[in-house]
């Protein structure tokens, strides 16, 4: 599968200022953690779009993962 350009700019990104500013690494924490989202958001898309279709109680579960921080209530 094909790295997707958003996935791309993000990587260039961190690695640009872990090159230019590595006394700051707060900018590159705050990079990765937008790579990780936008991997994640890519992810739940696809599973999204295929069959079978994913049930309520199955959707409020993983929901509930993003909203807990990773507990499930």
């Amino acid at each position: 599968m094909a790295i997707s350009p958003q996935v791309a700019q993000a990587r260039a990104r961190i690695a640009a200022l872990k090159r230019h500013h590595p006394n700051r690494p707060e900018l590159v924490e705050n990079e990765q953690r937008r790579l990780k989202a936008v991997g994640a958001e890519e992810y739940i898309v696809r599973l999204l779009s295929t069959s079978p279709a994913l049930t309520f109680d199955q959707r409020a579960r993983l929901a509930a993962l993003l909203t807990n921080g990773g507990q499930v209530a």
